[in-house]
């Protein structure tokens, strides 16, 4: 009889952790570039002294969201990629104090 090698049960955990930390610092990308062209939309828009409507703002605000949400799902400025890489970095650190000599 061949025994059964044991599944190691981290492992689905360390991917599913993994992804939920690239999808939460997506988000903060998103966040943070929201905020910018958020700012920079109400810059320009002064500078034109159109009249707008409630309704405008709203397209306005869905679209700067549209557009921050594909900009950080394609790669964005890389600061999600930095908040991975500096969380994984800090786990692997933790993980290698933790462990008995």
């Amino acid at each position: 009889m061949n025994p059964v090698s044991p599944i190691p049960y981290a492992a689905p955990a360390t991917t599913e952790r993994t992804k939920k930390l690239d999808h939460a610092a997506q988000q903060f990308e998103t966040v943070l570039l929201n905020q910018l062209f958020s700012s920079l939309e109400h810059t320009f828009s002064a500078l034109g002294e159109e009249k707008t409507t409630a309704g405008s703002e709203q397209y306005r605000f869905l679209g700067i969201q549209a557009l921050c949400s594909s900009i950080a799902e394609h790669g964005g400025l890389g600061i999600a990629g930095m908040i991975v890489r500096n969380m994984q970095n800090r786990e692997t650190q933790s993980t290698s104090i933790k462990k008995p000599l």
